[in-house]
């Protein structure tokens, strides 16, 4: 049984979950800002207290033992109770948090930056490092620990995280006026036209082919890699295209874009906030989900 003298201190088991999540000594130091010999003798410090090495460390790598797996949980979850102390006796006043928060390029320049930057006085003490990437890169990055937390319509794809609704996100299928001008649209004649999508899978083709009720043939899909370089390319009268709706609204009320068979209904997805269920930041990222649901999706 531990003797009150050798409890671990909270500032060493902040250290040691910084090294269980970079795996490397000298980027976890800079992560909370100490020197590596600083770092080291804190983590030798922990190792000391508990009785146990929780790092296997050669010259090129470092890897948690079977006691580092044990303890990462019972850190998380005491920081977080020691965080909970703090705000409960300084409401007024909690302690600074600083995020990773990851999603698309497109959504975080319209949506996510200008919230940041209106954001309220109660969530000042949060501050943001943003990471803009592709659906699968920034899952990828919370899956190893990478992110904190990120918005994104993927599926759920972990039964560790939670999820926090945001927004839905509707789509509109669309061409500019002068291109369906020159070539009128309709079911049959699909296969006239050229298809730009993210990616020739109909990453966002299938929100239209998958309710149609007649299979859409289209000439060709061409790849374009993000939301932003599709709406270009459709602006410029080269094709068609689905579209979220936040993205296109000022082109479609001022006329660049219009709706192809505007009466069809597209399928929707729904923005949600994703982070691990085990957070030290649960409460911090759930007051931050509750302001963005304030905010109109563009």
């Amino acid at each position: 049984m531990f003797e009150a003298t050798n409890l671990p201190s909270l500032e060493n088991l902040r250290c040691f979950l910084a090294a269980a999540e970079h795996l490397n000594f000298r980027r976890a130091s800079e992560s909370v800002n100490l020197t590596p010999a600083a770092f080291g003798q804190r983590i030798r410090q922990l190792e000391d207290n508990l009785g146990y090495e929780l790092f296997a460390r050669t010259t090129r790598t470092v890897n948690l033992t079977e006691a580092g797996h044990r303890l990462v949980p019972a850190a998380k979850a005491t920081l977080r109770e020691a965080m909970a102390c703090r705000d409960a006796l300084d409401e007024d006043n909690p302690a600074p948090i600083r995020l990773m928060v990851g999603t698309r390029f497109e959504l975080g320049c319209s949506y996510l930056v200008p919230a940041i930057i209106d954001l309220p006085e109660e969530l000042s003490h949060i501050e943001f490092d943003l990471y803009f990437g592709s659906g699968a890169d920034i899952l990828d990055r919370l899956t190893k620990g990478k992110l904190d937390c990120l918005i994104t319509s993927a599926p759920q794809a972990h039964r560790d995280w939670a999820a926090e609704f945001l927004h839905r996100e509707d789509y509109a299928f669309v061409a500019t006026p002068e291109y369906l001008e020159k070539h009128p649209f309709d079911p049959n004649n699909a296969g006239d036209h050229l298809l730009f999508d993210i990616n020739d899978s109909l990453a966002l083709g299938r929100y239209l082919t998958s309710i149609s009720s007649t299979p859409l043939e289209f000439a060709g899909v061409r790849g374009c890699g993000t939301t932003q370089a599709i709406r270009m390319m459709v602006r410029a009268s080269l094709g068609v295209a689905v579209l979220p709706a936040y993205l296109i609204g000022e082109d479609l009320d001022h006329g660049d874009l219009v709706q192809i068979m505007p009466d069809l209904q597209l399928l929707s997805d729904s923005f949600r906030l994703l982070y691990p269920k085990d957070s030290l930041f649960g409460p911090a990222i759930r007051k931050i989900a509750e302001y963005l649901r304030s905010r109109p999706l563009r």
